[in-house]
């Protein structure tokens, strides 16, 4: 019987996919460089396949893989097909038998899943995006009815799908794909923490974070001022930034703990320095390291697998932590979209401030107190999280493995 129902189960599915062939997926992701977050969304889509689809031959369509993304991409996998040019997309698209749209802050590549709608015919789906009310065209609409599976990363984003009338044969949560990545740079983050005395577990990562991205102020996207964006930066970075501060003083002081300031994005470095490292009390700068360089996702999550946590106004670096059972504090705001509720989603609530809601400001130095002066309860609080995580990959990539037929 046990035989019986393991051959139903495990293999029957496996080989019904295309047919008895090799399902081909054709995995629309990387949308930008210049944000490690950004970048952990295809290693975390391609590790999920990788995984639990471990057949399938998969190719990614990316936006970019520019300044050092590609290398790493393929050193962690190195049979994965790459398409960069017009005509090998063309040849992809014809050739792959399923679409993959992976996660984002929307339906990001919706001409291009629009195009293998109408031009193929063939199955595709969507993979752990956002949707806002505003984002969410006739276009967009037209575009996810058309998938075989819609799957959200926020509850709040799946409630805004349905009210704006997309009805998806499967529309369920799924968490952000980043949460599977597992690049690793061990060598250069161990090279980093010796050169400043940081000792594994004795420290907490903070990040720091505009209201918007200032995208002119990096050098490689060649974007235009914003004087809106900028107006609005300026006016919130002090309220957002002093709770963070707060959180690094008592830190140092109460728990005799350290505190690195990295960025998730190359504006986080001078962001850093002006409104957390500079502006902090003589005797906790003594005890605090401003890392003032951008780095890649793969160092990123081997430095963030030796501290005792993270905290700050970013998501991606959360997302990557709890994904390595690390514990780590989300504090957001209405221009970073709904994405942050994920953080509730997978049980995560008490870890999740918004700085919108004045109430909230204070109770934000105290929760990264607690979180760090009990490694062990906190380290079991996100690893239940990372079990809902876990189920959750596991039910919706089974999903995605029966409609690769």
């Amino acid at each position: 019987m046990q035989r019986r129902t393991f051959l139903a189960t495990t293999l029957a599915p496996l080989l019904a996919q295309a047919g008895g062939k090799t399902p081909k997926i054709l995995v629309r992701s990387s949308w930008q460089v210049v944000n490690i977050g950004d970048i952990a969304h295809s290693p975390g889509v391609l590790t999920l396949l990788e995984k639990h689809i471990p057949g399938a031959e998969v190719t990614l369509w990316p936006s970019s893989l520019a300044n050092g993304v590609e290398g790493m991409i393929r050193h962690r996998f190195p049979k994965l097909r790459i398409v960069t040019t017009p005509e090998d997309v063309t040849r992809a698209i014809a050739d792959n038998d399923f679409l993959l749209h992976g996660s984002g802050p929307s339906l990001v590549a919706t001409s291009d899943v629009d195009r293998w709608r109408t031009t193929t015919k063939k199955p595709y789906g969507v993979y752990g995006i956002t949707l806002q009310k505003a984002s969410i065209t006739p276009q967009v609409v037209t575009v996810l009815n058309g998938a075989r599976f819609v799957f959200l990363r926020d509850s709040v984003s799946l409630a805004a799908a349905r009210d704006a009338g997309v009805h998806a044969p499967v529309m369920e949560f799924a968490p952000d794909g980043a949460l599977a990545t597992d690049l690793r740079n061990d060598a250069a983050a161990n090279e980093f923490l010796r050169a400043h005395s940081l000792e594994h577990g004795r420290f907490l990562c903070c990040i720091p974070r505009f209201r918007m991205t200032p995208d002119w102020l990096m050098l490689t996207r060649h974007r235009p001022y914003d004087e809106v964006r900028d107006k609005q930066n300026l006016a919130m970075k002090e309220h957002d930034h002093a709770p963070l501060r707060e959180a690094i003083t008592r830190v140092v002081r109460e728990l005799r703990m350290k505190v690195l300031i990295c960025p998730e994005d190359e504006t986080q470095v001078a962001l850093g320095k002006e409104m957390l490292f500079d502006k902090l009390p003589e005797d906790v700068k003594a005890s605090v390291v401003w890392r003032d360089h951008f780095w890649l996702t793969d160092e990123a999550i081997s430095t963030y697998r030796q501290s005792a946590g993270l905290f700050g106004n970013e998501m991606h670096s959360p997302i990557m932590c709890i994904g390595h059972g690390i514990p780590a504090i989300v504090c957001r705001f209405e221009e970073q979209t709904s994405k942050g509720f994920m953080w509730r989603d997978i049980g995560l609530g008490e870890w999740l401030f918004d700085l919108d809601n004045e109430a909230d400001l204070p109770k934000i130095a105290p929760a990264v107190v607690a979180m760090a002066k009990d490694p062990a309860g906190s380290r079991r609080k996100a690893m239940k999280a990372r079990d809902v995580v876990l189920g959750r990959q596991k039910a919706t990539m089974n999903i995605v493995k029966r409609n690769l037929v």
